[in-house]
């Protein structure tokens, strides 16, 4: 297939639209099913691009969930939790254990429900079927894969009457070093940002402590998610998972803050009073994720008001007060960052401290590193400056 016309572009006014190759060749892809739209190519592409590169640099497989051309996580595919698997509600998924692929997935889709739903998914490796299972019960656009199991397939093309956007990519498929784009009909030209991200670029420490080996991996997942990330970006990292990101913010405080606040959620969400609620009959997956996000709203009134308990929970619950969940977040320590650029103020770090921050990366270069240094110095964080730049537009 040398081209492959779309409906439209980024809106239905937007017409003509489709995509091919500049030199005349075939797509490196296949579509198993569905119309993929502008938007949706946007994400599978670049969706694809980061769950190689850290499948390259970290050796396991790997998921992301991609939402208008930023991830709301990625991860590689550890074994969850019990207690995991109940927040990221997945705890009744059979084989989930056995399957690598869908543990990666599993995690990506749990970390940020909000943002995820209607996601585009990336998946390093085969779809197999306890993947497609979980697929299959969520809300999601489509899936961009190098290869499905017959299982899975046929399972992914019952989703959305059949429409459901399924594209299987040449894994081997290598683009031109060279990339263009037009903006108000004039073209852009750039080298294509290749820079490999491995350890390596993680051996610069620049403060007292140290960042050990462990902790490196989250702080690999964390770069390569913002390296695909619109800037600026900022991202949080815990045990092979990007646990919240800050995307798009045109000041870094504001990146550091939110991806933060996700973090928080991400943690606050594996709390007991969140696991033990007991929701009403027939409330969804979808519902249930509104109703714990404004539970652990500071304003949680709409969900435990009088007149509104009974249509969410079978019993009323708990509120989980302000001072009981700082108490909780108190207790989360080795938290790995990074920053798609560097952070020009301390504050990023005062801030990302308080979630639990104790291993950072960053490209430096500011002309207030010392500053960001001595913050990390007196607050025991590990820092790093990788010399990368890692803007995405």
């Amino acid at each position: 297939m040398k081209e492959f016309e779309l409906k439209y572009g980024c809106n239905p006014n937007q017409k003509p639209a489709r995509i091919f190759m500049a030199d005349g060749g075939d797509l490196p892809i296949e579509i198993l099913s569905g119309r993929p739209g502008y938007i949706n190519f946007l994400d599978a592409f670049n969706s694809w691009q980061l769950v190689k590169e850290i499948k390259a640099a970290t050796g396991e497989v790997a998921a992301t969930s991609f939402k208008h051309v930023s991830p709301t996580s990625a991860a590689i595919g550890r074994k969850l939790s019990e207690r995991l698997k109940k927040s990221c509600f997945v705890d009744d998924v059979e084989g989930l254990d056995d399957s690598p692929v869908a543990s990666a997935y599993a995690r990506a889709r749990g970390t940020d429900r909000m943002s995820s739903f209607g996601d585009w998914i990336a998946l390093s490796d085969e779809c197999d079927e306890v993947t497609a299972r979980i697929i299959a019960r969520e809300v999601s656009d489509g899936i961009i894969a190098p290869s499905y199991s017959k299982a899975a397939l046929e399972i992914l093309k019952t989703k959305r009457k059949g429409n459901y956007n399924i594209v299987r990519i040449d894994p081997d498929y290598v683009p031109d070093p060279i990339e263009r784009k037009q903006v108000f009909g004039i073209t852009f030209e750039q080298g294509r940002n290749n820079s490999a991200i491995t350890k390596d670029v993680l051996n610069e420490t620049v403060t007292e402590a140290k960042i050990p080996d462990d902790k490196k991996t989250d702080l690999l997942i964390s770069l390569i998610t913002l390296k695909y990330t619109q800037s600026n970006s900022v991202c949080f990292a815990e045990d092979g998972q990007a646990i919240g990101v800050g995307a798009g913010q045109q000041s870094r405080i504001h990146c550091t803050r939110l991806a933060a606040e996700k973090a928080d959620l991400w943690h606050l969400r594996q709390a007991d009073k969140v696991l033990n609620l007991q929701f009403a009959d027939g409330v969804g997956r979808p519902e249930k994720n509104n109703i714990i996000d404004i539970y652990l709203s500071r304003d949680p009134s709409d969900v435990l008001a009088d007149g509104a308990w009974q249509s969410n929970f079978k019993y009323r619950p708990e509120p989980f007060t302000e001072e009981e969940k700082a108490e909780f977040l108190s207790k989360v320590k080795g938290v790995s960052l990074g920053s798609d650029a560097f952070f020009p103020f301390s504050d990023n770090i005062e801030r990302a401290y308080k979630s639990g921050v104790g291993f950072v990366a960053e490209p430096g270069g500011s002309v207030r590193d010392d500053l960001v240094i001595d913050a990390c110095n007196r607050l025991g964080i590990a820092m790093c400056f990788t010399g990368l730049r890692l803007f995405h537009h």
